[in-house]
């Protein structure tokens, strides 16, 4: 559906736009948009109608800009997909009277410990989980819940700076890893968890939440790293998968105890032996091109859900394709410089293959998460592919992984 008034959605933050700019061309596409964001557009320019360059992390920058911006238009709704913007983008909603998560529910959804003292309060099952200051309190902490355990930040988000511990012994080393990897978290968590490790495999579940009420759209199966690491190398997604009907309502209860109204959220679970057990709740659009992967397999555009739910409209969850989607993170196995980073001629441009970027060219460094760098650094590729199946998009992954011709020397 064309817009069709003179008022503007407000955007707080690109993100990365390698994996974000399908949201904005999306957004363009249902009204006018405006944007803040920390560097001024460039391609950007083709899908919005205004902008004002401040720190969109700086809420009193924040404001300002908002300010300017209110001078030329009239903003109608105010959308983030940039997990460490949703606190900044629920306090511009509420300054301006727009719909929007609460300042409270934003906060809480972006620290991990508040969040789930939350759940234990009404039942919503999650992992034990202690804060910990220091290498003495997170030593307590791991004794208390007992071996092996699980490290990470307390407000960062896919995977950033998780490791697993087995035993006591490795306990310093994880920990000054993940302290270094806990910076620029924001005001809303800070520091390291300590938490009971949770067996299984990693889920989400993508929800639309409209007039306060929850809607489970899809499941999206998770494959991680090898441990200790919880490093996402790639996600499917699968029209109606049968698991939805089982974790959809611990989706549900995990969003409602949070307060979550409205929008579009991620829910990560682990299916253990024991149950579903929550991970974390985002409260915004997936990451790592999980709303395309969505789109692709079901026809329900997540991110046009989320401006229609900024503007106060009806969203549409007609779901209008029966199909599988996934996507690859390829990165190498040690930190180094690009040598090569091309598709082989036999890979062709099958109809299949959704999109195939290269993240760093020829000359440019790789530093894995592990040795110093972070999630984006580390990364030389993603692809997408469909299929008619998991089985069969879990094929196409591997036929694009086994034609593209990479090599990294690695550091000396």
């Amino acid at each position: 559906m064309p817009h069709a008034d003179d008022t503007v959605l407000l955007v707080i933050s690109m993100g990365n736009p390698a994996y974000s700019a399908y949201c904005l061309e999306s957004a363009a596409r249902r009204h006018r948009v405006v944007l803040v964001d920390s560097t001024a557009p460039t391609w950007e320019l083709a899908h919005i109608v205004d902008h004002e360059v401040a720190d969109p992390r700086d809420l009193a920058a924040l404001r300002a800009a908002v300010a300017r911006l209110t001078d030329r238009h009239t903003i109608a709704g105010v959308l983030t997909w940039d997990e460490y913007c949703l606190l900044p983008a629920a306090q511009i909603a509420t300054d301006l009277g727009l719909p929007g998560q609460s300042s409270a529910t934003a906060a809480a959804c972006r620290n991990k410990s508040a969040a789930r003292a939350i759940w234990a309060t009404v039942g919503v099952p999650s992992a034990q989980s202690i804060r910990a200051t220091s290498l003495v309190t997170a030593s307590t902490a791991a004794r208390r819940i007992g071996y092996p355990v699980v490290l990470k930040p307390a407000a960062h988000a896919a995977g950033i700076g998780v490791i697993k511990v087995e035993q006591a012994a490795d306990l310093p080393v994880a920990f000054a890893y993940v302290s270094e990897q806990a910076v620029g978290q924001g005001e809303e968590g800070s520091g390291v968890l300590v938490e009971e490790y949770l067996d299984g495999p990693e889920i989400s579940v993508e929800c639309v939440t409209a007039h306060g009420i929850t809607t489970p759209v899809a499941v999206t199966r998770k494959t991680l790293g090898p441990e200790p690491l919880f490093q996402e190398v790639g996600h499917t997604v699968l029209a109606g998968d049968p698991l939805l009907a089982q974790v959809g309502p611990v989706a549900e209860a995990a969003l409602d105890a949070l307060g979550v109204n409205t929008g579009v959220s991620h829910v990560e679970i682990r299916l253990t032996s024991s149950g579903p057990r929550l991970i974390e709740v985002d409260a915004r659009l997936g990451g790592g091109l999980i709303g395309r992967l969505v789109q692709l397999a079901t026809g329900i555009d997540l991110p046009a859900v989320a401006v229609d739910i900024a503007l106060g409209r009806e969203p549409d969850l007609t779901a209008t394709r029966r199909e599988a989607a996934g996507v690859r993170f390829l990165s190498p196995s040690a930190s180094g410089t690009v040598r090569r980073a091309q598709a082989r001629t036999e890979l062709g441009a099958p109809d299949w293959l959704e999109r195939l970027r290269f993240e760093h060219e020829a000359g440019a460094q790789i530093l894995l998460p592990d040795q110093g760098g972070n999630l984006y650094t580390g990364r030389l590729a993603h692809f997408v592919v469909t299929g008619t199946d998991t089985d069969q998009v879990h094929a196409r992954l591997e036929q694009v992984t086994n034609l593209l011709d990479v090599e990294v020397s690695e550091a000396a």
